[in-house]
């Protein structure tokens, strides 16, 4: 399969990455005529503490190995938001529990890749390619998820977006996807920041390479495309309150582009800042910090779209989690079991799904994590299965056979 790339730089548009696709963009129309299904990713790199995110504050040994950075349990100060009876959110979580308690909000808890690496960086890659232990996969499990879609053939320039400086690894392959920061800073500059304009398109369009031709003529209809969409102008919903930080603004250009009804069929967004060492804190702190971010920016995401909800599902990854026991400088260090939120009109919420382990010293991973009873691809599976309509899982988990497995997650 040729591939050609397209890097556009000190602009918003970071990159246009398009697979040899003849007349893709001639198709777009077709892909407009129906509102297509979505799901959005968000990574939260560093390994967040699944523990703390989703506290099991029925589990009296979870206190026990958290002297100093549990979290209470409810009605207590600082206590976590209910959500079972074991399970409550973190109580800066409060966005989400509203979610969770109107049936939007789904948690597998215990759930993640069952390689044992604690690299940050190896597991990340193995879960952006869905091909844990093997460094050696191309491409991302996402990107093959577009490869198998029953109506590719009807793609347009904006299938698959990344909210991101970079194309991210689970974004990268044969099938087209763009990576942007701004949808609002568009075009195409010189080596010297000046605009390139129509000049410069023209010498696309005399190319004798006709796939560098195409190429050139997909990367302007992309920045045409976008640049439409910003000047439209779309103002959030007056009952959605976006949180002032990149993750929120990678978000509402999301809900933007769903709005506008552009073609998208995958989104990725992500935010880091999760690998809490030292001083994680509790119902306060630089975790309290990120994950009031995350549920103000998911919450306001919900609200922005509202009944367009019905075609979007959001679910929420890490590379690993942390810890069971705190450590001696009242943080976590790199662990294994963690948790997962899925979101949008056709998920099964209001319940915490997977088999919990159980925090005791002999229940732990290695004596020191929560175990892994869920494979986060069985998660991914259901969700690219039942809300996008891939049948074909082996080709985007390739090597894992129990990827059918169902969990109930959408109705």
């Amino acid at each position: 399969m040729q591939t050609r790339r397209i890097f556009i730089k000190r602009t918003g548009l970071a990159v246009l990455s398009l697979g040899f696709a003849p007349e893709f963009l001639t198709r777009a129309a077709a892909a407009a005529t129906a509102r297509r299904k979505v799901l959005v990713v968000v990574f939260q790199r560093g390994a967040v503490d699944g523990l703390s995110m989703v506290v099991p504050h029925g589990e009296r040994g979870y206190y026990d190995a958290r002297p100093s950075i549990a979290i209470a349990p409810p009605r207590q100060p600082g206590g976590a938001l209910d959500l079972d009876g074991h399970f409550g959110l973190h109580p800066r979580m409060a966005p989400l529990h509203a979610l969770y308690t109107r049936g939007q909000l789904a948690v597998v808890h215990a759930c993640g890749s069952p390689d044992t690496t604690r690299s940050h960086f190896d597991a990340q890659d193995y879960m952006e390619t869905g091909t844990p232990g093997i460094k050696s996969t191309q491409d991302g499990w996402l990107n093959r998820v577009l490869a198998q879609r029953h109506d590719a053939e009807h793609a347009g320039a904006l299938r698959a977006v990344a909210l991101s400086a970079q194309l991210p690894r689970v974004l990268q392959g044969a099938a087209p996807a763009l990576a942007m920061t701004r949808i609002d800073r568009l075009g195409v500059q010189d080596a010297r920041g000046g605009q390139v304009g129509d000049a410069f398109e023209a010498q696309y369009d005399a190319a004798a390479d006709q796939v560098l031709q195409r190429t050139g003529r997909d990367a302007f209809d992309a920045v045409r495309t976008l640049r439409a969409v910003a000047a439209r102008g779309d103002a959030p919903a007056s009952s959605a309150q976006y949180p002032r930080s990149a993750f929120a603004t990678a978000l509402r250009q999301v809900a933007q582009l769903v709005k506008a009804d552009v073609g998208l069929e995958v989104a990725y967004a992500e935010i880091g800042g999760w690998d809490t060492h030292v001083n994680q804190g509790a119902a306060d702190g630089q975790l309290a910090t990120r994950l009031r971010d995350v549920a103000a920016t998911l919450g306001a995401f919900v609200a922005d779209l509202d009944r367009l909800m019905q075609d979007v599902v959001v679910v929420t990854m890490s590379e690993f989690g942390r810890t069971v026991t705190e450590n001696g400088n009242r943080g976590t260090d790199h662990g294994h079991g963690n948790a997962m939120l899925v979101m949008g009109g056709p998920v099964r919420g209001g319940r915490v799904y997977g088999r919990w382990p159980g925090l005791d010293q002999d229940r732990r991973f290695e004596g020191r994590d929560l175990a892994i009873t869920t494979d986060f691809r069985d998660v991914l599976g259901e969700l690219i299965t039942g809300h996008l309509g891939v049948r074909d899982l082996k080709t985007v988990f390739p090597g894992h056979q129990t990827a059918v497995r169902s969990l109930g997650l959408l109705g």
